[in-house]
């Protein structure tokens, strides 16, 4: 069940974090984020009121709160250290941050088997690989490896902050309401600070209706695969469910591949390779 629904988790990261690439190519990267995220958040709104899920308000919310302020946090830190590149390092060195849940595993008392912890070791490296690291060419600056590390902590935060927020689904939609709605919150704000200082929030011709549903899909994406890493997070070890959903870049690589007709370079075909293997060894460990 844990392997399932972590596996789960990174396909629809995967395929979000493709879209959203795809979308800031069109639009400002604070719009794509803000617009996608509310986009979410109207539809959990409606869920919460749906379900009655008001009822499991309680302490542990806050972890959801805490969640949606690391999550844009990482988010817009991993945006800015792409623009300074380059990309073929600052993309693998973001999947780091699965040594944040991993570390919260072991503080818990989880203690992986020796097939899980040769599991984590071959899928961390295939994710690294798989984002075709780039090993020789322009030098890193050193603002963009600490933007990525911001970044890599904050995508780990999230991941071990969500998996504390509830323990019903019912909890679960509300925990990712809140989480939604404080994301919104502090995007907007960074989104309308940015127009103040004259930036544009949407592209001169404006977005077809086409981009607009495209946003739409990143955003419940995002949500629904947050979702499914807490019921992964609750249902099985974190570690073991952190480091499954830690393959969306394999993912994005390959949805690439399959529709943009990007070549792999060989080290990403490895690196896939050897993510399936540690999978396995996840798995069946």
């Amino acid at each position: 069940m844990t392997a399932l629904f972590a596996l789960t988790t990174s396909l629809l990261w995967g395929l979000a974090d493709f879209g959203g690439g795809l979308l800031t190519r069109r639009a400002p990267a604070l719009t794509v984020v803000v617009y996608s995220q509310a986009t979410a958040a109207a539809v959990l709104g409606v869920i919460v009121v749906a379900t009655g899920a008001w009822s499991e308000a309680g302490p542990r919310l806050w972890f959801a709160v805490a969640a949606g302020v690391a999550g844009p946090v990482a988010l817009f830190s991993f945006y800015k250290a792409l623009a300074l590149g380059p990309m073929g390092v600052v993309s693998p060195l973001g999947t780091l941050g699965v040594a944040v849940p991993v570390g919260v595993g072991l503080i818990l008392g989880e203690r992986p088997g020796v097939l899980q912890v040769a599991g984590i070791a071959v899928a961390v490296t295939g994710v690294v690989l798989a984002g075709g690291p780039q090993l020789r060419g322009a030098p890193v600056q050193r603002q963009a490896i600490m933007l990525t590390l911001v970044a890599a902590l904050g995508f780990g935060a999230v991941f071990a902050l969500i998996a504390q927020a509830s323990t019903s689904v019912t909890g679960l939609f509300l925990s990712l309401f809140a989480q939604r709605v404080t994301s919104v919150v502090l995007g907007g704000a960074a989104l309308y600070a940015s127009v103040r200082r004259g930036a544009s929030a949407l592209p001169a011709e404006g977005l077809p209706p086409k981009a607009l549903l495209a946003l739409a899909f990143v955003g419940l994406a995002d949500v629904a695969a947050n979702g499914t890493y807490s019921i992964a997070a609750q249902s099985g070890p974190i570690m073991v469910a952190a480091v499954l959903a830690s393959l969306y870049p394999v993912v994005t690589a390959l949805a690439a591949r399959g529709f943009l007709s990007e070549r792999l370079r060989g080290i990403q075909a490895a690196g896939a390779g050897l993510a399936l293997l540690g999978t396995l060894l996840l798995a069946t460990g």
